[in-house]
């Protein structure tokens, strides 16, 4: 296993502050984690992703599987390689990208067939393929096939739902362990701080494969499945199916549910969410992973997340505002620039746009992390054995 997971405090509250060993990056948690779909954080370099303290990226598996094609990305030496990213990357299963595809796809016990958004072209994603190209990706972690649920779903759909995604996890976990020393970059990890991080027999560290909790909005087949996934002893778990439309109260109590029933000595990822409230929230639960598109897709529309609350920078009322876009931010994009030449941006329709208020955005979001981490180090207790996960298996 490629992964180590060392809890070094935790809080009354649950939070937790952790660092997740991976064979490209030692990750200082809670993390949030910026979604990079076809192999880039749109409109942001990866130099400047770097330089904002990104740790980990998502890339996005149903995406990157049509174009440019997995087994093109293989023979590239994998997808960090592909797109010159040093640190840490997640793929996610496809899953969701597919659940958002409902009048193009049919599922069945053993898959899904879709149709492509690009040109219309047939395609069939099972468990075991979707393993095959997140191996070829050589993500250091994968994530397991599942069935998202959609909102409202009744609880007969909940149901079959759930069975689908308890099925498939099983059948991903088995392809994956037998298939996980196939990733593309094992031979190229010389000079990489964590390459000592080597299972028995002097083997390179390989993926890690995380397990994603469904069961729609029903607390107990949310604790279901939970607790049928820890019985298949994945490397970590995500809570999925959320933000799908659900009232921001429903989901914090499938996360309040959930949480407290995965493993202290492994990392807790909950997918999808959230705006900057939300993810400081979660974090001081005891959330250690998030992601969402929301930072650079609100970017691109105008929205900017500051400490004075959010900001429609396209508003006239910013037409002649020589005030940085957020006044408490060191961000690049606020020692330069004035709300007045972003909002001209906007109007203008310059491709700067997007870019400027995206590294923005980013900023303030990697900051509420970093300012978290740091208030769950000085307010937490140190941990216990039994919240560490020191040794690869």
């Amino acid at each position: 296993m490629g992964l180590q997971f060392n809890v070094s405090a935790t809080t009354d509250a649950g939070g937790r502050r952790a660092q997740l060993h991976l064979p490209h990056q030692v990750i200082e948690t809670p993390v949030f984690m910026p979604v990079g779909t076809a192999g880039t954080v749109k409109a942001v370099p990866q130099d400047v992703l770097e330089t904002l303290g990104a740790q980990i990226i998502l890339g996005n598996t149903y995406h990157l599987y049509l174009r440019p094609g997995h087994e093109l990305i293989r023979r590239m030496g994998g997808l960090h390689r592909f797109i010159s990213w040093p640190r840490a990357l997640l793929t996610d299963s496809g899953g969701f990208q597919v659940f958002s595809l409902s009048q193009l796809r049919k599922v069945t016990d053993e898959g899904v067939r879709f149709r492509s958004h690009l040109d219309g072209s047939s395609h069939f994603f099972t468990p075991e393929h979707s393993m095959d190209v997140q191996i070829a990706l050589g993500a250091d972690i994968a994530m397991a096939f599942d069935e998202c649920t959609e909102y409202p779903a009744d609880r007969t759909r909940a149901e079959e739902s759930l069975r689908l995604t308890m099925a498939w996890a099983r059948r991903s976990l088995e392809h994956f362990r037998a298939h996980q020393h196939e990733v593309p970059w094992l031979n190229d990890l010389e000079g990489v701080p964590q390459v000592s991080l080597l299972r028995p027999g002097n083997q390179r560290p390989t993926q890690s494969l995380f397990g994603i909790v469904q069961g729609g909005m029903y607390r107990d087949l949310r604790r279901e499945s939970a607790e049928r996934l820890i019985e298949m002893d994945f490397d970590g778990y995500a809570i999925g199916g959320l933000s799908v439309g659900e009232p921001r109260d429903l989901t914090l109590e499938m996360i309040s549910e959930v949480l407290p029933l995965l493993p202290a000595d492994k990392p807790r990822y909950v997918m999808g969410v959230g705006y900057p409230d939300e993810i400081e929230q979660y974090a001081r639960m005891g959330v250690d992973m998030m992601d969402c598109v929301l930072p650079t897709r609100a970017a691109r529309h105008g929205l900017l997340f500051t400490s004075e609350g959010r900001l429609t920078i396209k508003n006239k009322r910013f037409a002649d505002d020589q005030g940085p876009p957020d006044p408490a931010c060191d961000c690049m994009v606020c020692r330069r620039y004035s709300r007045a030449y972003l909002r001209h941006l906007m109007q203008a329709g310059e491709a700067l746009s997007g870019t400027l208020n995206s590294i923005h955005n980013l900023a303030y979001y990697l900051g509420i992390m970093q300012r978290v981490r740091a208030d769950l180090q000085s307010a937490g207790t140190p941990a216990t054995p039994l919240e560490t996960n020191q040794a690869p298996r």
